[in-house]
């Protein structure tokens, strides 16, 4: 998860919402991104999709079967469909997104089989990195708003 962290951090200092994703295949981080929307300019450049687009790069397939993903906030509803589709096998995540979160939905999706695919989700627990995550956050949109 530090090294999500230190995703965010990076997007923060490009003036980005600071999230960050690290995707991990066989104990090997394969993928770590950042939000990109502002330098990209295009609302879907989230953290979990740029990370989603350079694992499958270098699997070159786009099933990332037994992968898992740290990502520093739960991710939103376009993400959580993203990483159902690209069959990752766990997601982990530091901080709750109480306006757009998306795992509810997720958990909903795969609880009534609505997918043909097991996705585990699990909020880790780390105060030290959760501190360090939200008060990114806060000084971000104090300074946007």
């Amino acid at each position: 998860m530090k090294y999500a962290v230190e995703e965010a951090l990076k997007a923060y200092d490009e003036g980005e919402i600071p999230v960050g994703a690290v995707i991990i295949k066989n104990n090997k981080i394969i993928a770590k991104t950042h939000n990109l929307k502002e330098q990209l300019k295009c609302s879907t450049k989230h953290a979990e999709i740029l990370a989603i687009e350079e694992a499958s790069n270098i699997l070159n397939d786009w099933r990332l079967n037994n992968c898992e993903m740290f990502i520093t906030m739960e991710p939103c509803i376009m993400c959580c469909g993203a990483l159902i589709q690209s069959r990752i096998s766990k997601i982990y995540y530091l901080i709750d997104n109480n306006k757009f979160g998306g795992v509810g939905n997720c958990e909903y999706l795969l609880k009534n089989n609505c997918y043909n695919h097991k996705l585990n989700i699990e909020k880790i627990v780390d105060s030290e990195l959760e501190n360090i995550v939200k008060e990114s956050l806060q000084n971000f949109f104090m300074l946007k708003r």
